[in-house]
């Protein structure tokens, strides 16, 4: 019988997971099924347990439940304890392992797919929130000259930085979006669920220039408000999430299969057109 993997979330029905692991699994030679299931608010553990009586090997996990996941868990990766989330688990018997690839996906994405190298390189991160959390330590592991993050609550950015790198790294800096001054950042990443709602961050054109890449991490919406503004203000590439949707998946494919699967025919089929 073919491995039972999941997404589990609420809402389910946007979920792209169901669209790309498939795929992944035809192109690899792999034989899974894999389902939506939308669990009730509240009751996160009882689905995921009612799915593994079922046989499921493993679960992504997308909102609500990241930080469901990480309490579930018996075991955690260092990249879901830094992130306090988890976007996939895997099942070992009794056992349950969390994991975190958002930060991974993304940067792959940049690096490889976008041919954008961070290293030596200005970077900033709109948002102090989960997706920052999970993505600053992969950031930093690429070697930028500076990391920046903006939040309009300073000190929940002044903690984020505490809890993931500490005090002692000086290339990281928290700020409000009025400390921004006239930019001069290689590349600019919106974190925040902004684009969500078809709304701007509290910045401002020039913000963008000489920016080589501007990354909305929210995927599907077009042409969003900040992509918008950044193309206006000659941001060199503007893109948004799905390179990072596809490449996480990826890498929880390959810790679920053993397998690494190539993913631009996946990129490529779930691209929608900026305009």
């Amino acid at each position: 019988m073919p491995d039972l993997y999941a997404v589990v979330g609420n809402p389910i029905a946007q979920s792209k997971s169901p669209v790309i692991h498939p795929m992944f699994a035809e192109a690899c030679g792999h034989r899974i099924t894999y389902e939506r299931i939308e669990s009730p608010l509240g009751q996160f553990a009882e689905t995921v347990n009612a799915f593994r009586a079922r046989g499921g090997a493993g679960i992504n996990i997308t909102a609500p439940f990241k930080l469901d996941a990480v309490a579930y868990a018996t075991e955690k990766s260092t990249a879901a304890k830094i992130a306090g989330a988890a976007n996939a688990i895997k099942f070992e018997g009794a056992n349950s392992v969390a994991e975190n690839f958002d930060g991974v996906g993304l940067v792959r994405d940049i690096v490889a797919n976008l041919r954008t190298p961070l290293r030596g390189k200005r970077v900033l991160l709109l948002g102090a929130g989960g997706a920052t959390r999970g993505a600053l330590s992969p950031i930093l592991g690429e070697l930028p000259s500076e990391v920046w993050i903006a939040n309009r609550d300073v000190a929940k950015a002044d903690a984020l930085v505490a809890d993931v790198v500490g005090t002692a790294n000086s290339n990281v800096r928290a700020c409000g979006y009025e400390s921004l001054g006239e930019g001069g950042f290689d590349v600019v990443l919106n974190a925040t669920s902004s684009s969500l709602a078809q709304a701007l961050p509290p910045i401002e054109a020039k913000l963008f220039a000489g920016s080589t890449l501007a990354y909305d991490l929210t995927y599907g919406k077009g042409l969003t408000p900040f992509l918008r503004l950044a193309k206006e203000s000659g941001a060199a590439q503007c893109v948004d999430g799905v390179g990072m949707l596809v490449e996480q998946a990826a890498e929880a494919f390959y810790w679920w299969r053993g397998v690494r699967p190539s993913t631009s025919q996946a990129i490529t089929h779930l691209t929608v057109p900026l305009n």
